[in-house]
């Protein structure tokens, strides 16, 4: 059995190296045919089988360095689907290869793809593509090892009609008339650096672009695409600060793909080219943030990864915690504080939505029979953090433990990893510090359902401001009214703005007596509200989902931010 829960793969036998995908995108009966040759590397020392992931796929063939091989359907799981079990023609031993080529088409339902019809678009003329593999969905778009524990590099031809664009996570390595159609255009990708499945990313649109810096573009439909490059022009500065934090860039360019208004996601960290919703554009940069997040994952994320998807906080709690260090050099120490305030709150929003002794709220639970979209939530990116921050605040401050963070990464650069071989790193590179963190209640922070053992002390200054003014709206009489004026806002942030509007609506809530009020509150008192940074505790990225509050009390920025 893979040691996966989420996967069939038989990754302990063989891993994959490499796969050569050509794919041909029909949006007329919405479904791709492809054709994946994947080169596999045997583990053991004989291997004469081996089993890929597939869902709602249908295998037309199967070879093995260019015999027919014997492949059967196992039982279809409810959400794992069907395992695909290949006999090769002939066996091989330890250290070997074969190119396993399975030509295949895809379901029209595949929970990977996302067809949308020219209505559902900007331009509202042409149709739509885009995928979300993440969590266990790539195997719905082809046949794979589809679990984070492999990696793999890959190379993509991509037929579509040539009134349309794809793109890939990857770079671009051209295109030419497809020799078979004349209606019809190929694109090339190729990604030399190893990633899991779950990042292999497709999208296909009327698609323009703009250069935003020295490696980034961005990409969208004609309506959003100038709104995008000036939404996203600090991108390079972003970038830069990542790399001085965490080490060089090693995936070529980074670009970001503006989706369709029903695109339902905040962002999708796919290498080389970000998805990301175009609710984004507010005008002012100011939800650049969830770029940052994004651009976090190149590290943590894509580059070290979880082994499983149980070991989710690995990337999510170290990404939001590299998110916070970006935007504490670029906006300063109290924003990463706040930003982590509103994290908080997250965090126990979801620990109330799921129950506080649902072990879906241990930051390492167990999926055995558990789909992993079941289990995402703002808890393996909060409470992740939440720990992550505790230690740095025992260990000597955010230089020394983002120091921890930069070798962490360097150690298991191009490698899965699970949370023991982190903690085993931890202790090894603060060896000096072992009693400090002994002193860790490590089953309570990762076994344990509910809220951390420990709750952060961070600094409210940004957060008080917000309270005062909040204060001061709620207690005022008619007579005090005209005391309020533009200068009682202007020093405050977009996201300061943000959060004094959702005080305003929740105490105007509370006084209500309205069922969506977030919680009893003591008579007088103020509690920082998350709604400027809330993500759904049952989305996906994810992120994140991210909401903003304004005071038509409507959500301005959905979209989970992976």
């Amino acid at each position: 059995m893979s040691a996966d829960p989420s996967s069939f793969a038989s990754a302990a036998k063989c891993v994959s190296r490499h796969l050569n995908l050509s794919l041909h995108v029909d949006f007329e009966s919405r479904v791709i045919r492809g054709k994946v040759a994947i080169t596999v590397e045997v583990l053991e020392e004989r291997l004469s089988s081996l089993t890929l992931d597939t869902r709602d796929l249908k295998i037309v063939s199967v070879d093995a360095n260019g015999q027919a091989a014997r492949f059967t359907m196992g039982p279809r799981h409810s959400f794992k689907g069907t395992p695909l079990e290949i006999t090769l023609p002939f066996d091989l031993s330890r250290g070997q290869h074969v190119i396993v080529e399975v030509t295949y088409r895809t379901g029209p339902t595949a929970p990977a793809l996302q067809w949308l019809t020219p209505q559902q678009t900007a331009g509202k003329k042409r149709p739509y593509l885009f995928s979300q593999c993440q969590a266990h969905h790539c195997r719905s778009m082809l046949p794979c090892q589809d679990t984070p524990a492999v990696k793999h590099t890959y190379y993509a031809q991509v037929s579509v009609p040539k009134d349309l664009v794809a793109a890939m996570s990857a770079l671009r390595d051209g295109q030419d008339a497809d020799p078979q159609d004349a209606n019809r255009v190929i694109y090339r990708f190729r990604q030399n650096v190893a990633m899991p499945s779950y990042l292999i990313a497709l999208v296909v649109g009327a698609l323009e672009s703009r250069e935003i810096g020295p490696r980034s573009r961005v990409w969208s439909e004609a309506e959003y695409v100038d709104r995008a490059a000036f939404e996203f022009s600090e991108t390079e500065a972003m970038l830069k600060t990542a790399e001085e934090l965490a080490g060089p860039y090693v995936w070529g360019s980074y670009d970001i793909l503006v989706l369709p208004p029903s695109f339902p996601y905040g962002g999708m960290e796919n290498p080389c080219l970000t998805f990301a919703t175009p609710t984004l554009l507010a005008g002012d940069k100011s939800l650049s943030n969830v770029i940052a997040h994004e651009i976090s994952h190149s590290w943590t994320g894509n580059l070290v990864t979880n082994a499983t998807w149980e070991h989710f906080w690995l990337n999510e709690g170290h990404t939001v915690y590299l998110e916070r260090m970006i935007c504490a050099r670029l906006e300063g120490e109290p924003f990463r504080q706040f930003k982590a305030m509103g994290g908080w709150k997250d965090l126990q929003d979801s620990v109330s939505t799921f129950g506080a002794q649902n072990p879906l709220t241990n930051l390492v639970p167990s999926l055995r029979e558990v789909d992993p979209d079941d289990a995402f939530s703002s808890v393996p990116y909060e409470k992740g953090f939440a720990l992550l921050y505790h230690l740095e605040s025992l260990l000597g401050g955010p230089e020394v433990f983002m120091g921890f963070v930069k070798s962490y990464i360097q150690m298991f650069a191009y490698r899965s990893v699970t949370t023991a071989q982190w903690k085993d790193f931890l202790f090894a590179y603060f060896k000096d510090k072992v009693d400090v963190l002994q002193q860790v209640d490590w089953d309570a922070w990762m076994f344990t359902p509910g809220m951390p053992p420990v709750k952060p002390a961070y600094d409210t200054a940004l957060a008080d401001a917000c309270i005062a003014l909040c204060r001061r709206w709620i207690q005022a009489t008619e007579r005090d009214l005209s005391g309020f004026g533009a200068s009682d806002v202007a020093e405050l942030s977009s996201h300061q703005l943000v959060e004094f509007l959702a005080l305003l609506l929740q105490e105007v809530r509370r006084g209500e007596g309205s069922p969506r009020r977030r919680r009893p509150s003591r008579a007088g008192s103020l509690e920082p509200s998350a709604l400027a940074t809330r993500r759904n505790p049952t989305g996906r990225d994810a992120p994140h989902l991210t909401f903003l509050a304004v005071a038509t009390a409507r959500s301005r920025s959905p979209g989970y931010v992976s």
